[in-house]
């Protein structure tokens, strides 16, 4: 998986880092029990503080999203093991500020239902 960091971006390189990983675990580029590059090592190959990917990787943990082997080290998680009967909940609270906005901003609800629709497709059908 290429991670691509944009140092201009006004998001957080550990934002962007620990997005990218996600789509990367829902795209199927990252596999359920694979190992993910040690902090340093990610650090080096993107360039960046290894506090920085330090941060991700602890939020990902958090989210259970990946977790941590003696062996393995750090790795991503099963989709059972990533399972959060909570996560509805929080997703409804992200999203809402972001649907107000976009009212605000013109676009309609058949709108906003396309561009969630186009956004699914391109993950499920990369992750296939």
């Amino acid at each position: 998986m290429l991670i691509k960091i944009e140092f201009e971006s006004k998001m957080p390189i550990y934002k962007q880092l620990k997005n990218q990983i996600i789509e990367g675990i829902a795209k199927g580029e990252l596999k359920p029990g694979e190992s993910m590059p040690s902090v340093r090592k990610m650090a080096e190959d993107i360039g960046i503080n290894l506090h920085t990917v330090n941060k991700a990787y602890k939020l990902l943990k958090n989210e259970g999203l990946l977790s941590t082997h003696r062996r393995k080290k750090v790795v991503v998680n099963s989709r059972e093991q990533m399972l959060d009967p909570h996560f509805a909940k929080e997703a409804k609270e992200k999203l809402r500020p972001i649907i107000a906005k976009s009212y605000c901003k013109g676009i309609n609800e058949e709108e906003f239902k396309n561009i969630v629709s186009r956004i699914y497709m391109e993950i499920d059908k990369e992750g296939k």
